[in-house]
């Protein structure tokens, strides 16, 4: 399914439905370009799931830990290079929050095979072409709830 969006506002409001939907141990692989709206998209995961506090892009830490009724981790993988096991980060997907990973290709062969993969493409500044790919029946659930 793909959505389309026309402003940071509403990618975030959409994803904010999508996080009132998550269940504790929810993995999302975030993909898109450098500015296609990942982390904005994370921001209404937040706000979905009741976190409150600031999300912004954890690229210099790794992972951000928010609390929340459900916690989020919010994963930037673009500067690693061993895989997430090298690290112990792939212990996040035991420990029964949501895990929201933006350059999930660095670490491809170590995501879980049932996920949810968020395609965010940017065709101009303020649209959003958001395509969801449910990797199971827990995932495909979820998308319902953006019906």
């Amino acid at each position: 399914m793909t959505i389309t969006t026309h402003s940071p506002e509403e990618t975030q409001e959409l994803a904010a439905r999508l996080g009132k939907a998550l269940f504790p141990g929810a993995v999302l692989a975030l993909r898109g370009d450098l500015g296609a709206g990942k982390t904005a998209f994370v921001r209404g995961l937040a706000q979905g799931m009741g976190v409150s506090g600031r999300v912004h892009s954890p690229t210099f830490a790794l992972v951000h830990e928010h609390n929340g009724p459900l916690p989020l981790f919010h994963f930037d993988l673009y500067r690693l290079e061993d895989g997430l096991a090298e690290t112990g980060l792939d212990e996040y997907f035991d420990r029964g929050g949501v895990c929201a990973l933006e350059w999930p290709e660095k670490a491809e062969d170590e995501l879980p095979l049932e996920r949810l993969d968020v395609i965010l493409r940017s065709p101009d500044e303020a649209t959003r072409e958001i395509t969801f790919l449910p990797r199971g029946k827990a995932y495909e659930e979820c998308i319902k709830s953006l019906l």
